[in-house]
């Protein structure tokens, strides 16, 4: 009877101890950044921008090269976890470095852009872009940097190191990761994004500064808690860069339904998602302008593969602008989701 009793003590305390050794592991190497960050910029130009000057920006998120049109994904009620071979990841960056070179943009803002995943069988995408953008100064900032994404259980997320990248063919003086307000709960934080911006300060010929803002807020806290905590970050950011006189331009993958825009215009079969928030009327500081494309949408849901006039469809992806900042063109890019579940979409701004 002792031996069973031991045996039995032994099968109930063994998953125990691994998950206890696996929560404990993960905790030591949590990725814990400061508040701020200095970024390397590489390949920084000596181009210098100026006011009346024309520039485009444009916002991609490149669905770590692994969401095609034919990928569905886990958290979102498809099954999905990763790029469905490194064959169709390496097709999918192609595709999406084709965009970025045809577009030819003076900025990108990319999210979604892994150096080491397993989600993307270890290509390291950002290497590719900047082999096929030679010319455009590139920095990044993790935000995304787990040893183990242990779900879905037969099928899981894996390892993770991805990031924001942005690109410039104007030079940039300081480049910075400040960290976003708000996390989920332990231990649900220790596998989830650390959510930042990254800020790229590019100095203009009359003394000030434009600083180029690439962000990425979160998807799937549930009701939104965390992300109302970004916004007021980004709130009290914009207030007090403005108040020193400096040209903003923020955008890049908000997972907020952007204003001026309306997901009813894109007639779909699915529902609104649980997960869409819509930003607050309150939010934009005074003057400040939102750019987007609202015949375009920039995003689908990813319960099921991308079938038209099925999939929930939306503008999350955009911008917004000081006010001493002036928006020439708004276009997005109806690329059918072909290498991502996203369509870019760029501005054309100039400096007043």
């Amino acid at each position: 009877m002792k031996k069973r009793f031991k045996i039995l003590l032994l099968l109930i305390c063994s998953p125990l101890v691994i998950v206890g050794g696996f929560l404990g592991y993960m905790t030591i190497t949590d990725y814990v950044p400061p508040n701020s960050l200095s970024i390397p910029i590489e390949h920084n130009t000596h181009q210098q921008l100026d006011v009346g000057v024309p520039f485009t920006v444009t916002s991609f998120n490149i669905g770590y090269a692994g969401l095609d049109k034919k990928e569905d994904f886990f958290m979102d009620g498809g099954t999905d976890s990763h790029g469905s071979s490194q064959e169709q990841v390496m097709k999918n960056l192609e595709g999406i470095t084709q965009v970025l070179k045809k577009e030819n943009s003076s900025f990108f803002f990319l999210q979604e852009v892994d150096i080491d995943s397993s989600r993307s069988f270890h290509v390291d995408e950002l290497a590719h872009i900047k082999k096929h953008l030679p010319n455009k100064s590139v920095t990044f900032a993790l935000n995304y940097t787990v040893p183990w994404v242990p779900v879905p259980v037969f099928d899981p997320h894996g390892s993770t190191q991805s990031g924001l990248a942005t690109l410039s063919e104007y030079k940039t003086t300081k480049s910075t990761r400040f960290s976003l307000y708000g996390k989920e709960a332990w231990p649900q934080q220790l596998f989830d994004l650390d959510r930042c911006i990254m800020e790229n300060r590019v100095p203009l010929k009359n003394g000030k500064e434009l600083l180029m803002v690439n962000v990425h807020l979160s998807a799937y806290d549930k009701g939104g808690k965390v992300r109302k905590q970004q916004l007021q970050f980004l709130q009290e950011y914009m207030n007090k860069e403005y108040a020193r006189g400096n040209y903003i331009v923020l955008g890049g993958d908000w997972n907020h339904q952007i204003p001026g825009t309306n997901s009813k215009r894109f007639k779909t079969t699915e529902a609104w998602p649980d997960w869409m928030q819509t930003i607050p009327s309150n939010f934009a500081p005074s003057g400040f302008k939102w750019v987007a494309d609202p015949t375009i949408p920039t995003s689908r849901t990813l319960a099921r593969s991308y079938q038209k006039g099925v999939n929930f469809l939306s503008n999350i992806d955009g911008f917004i602008v000081s006010p001493n900042v002036k928006v020439m063109n708004t276009y997005g890019h109806s690329l059918g989701f072909e290498h991502s579940d996203h369509n870019p979409v760029t501005t054309q701004l100039v400096l007043k």
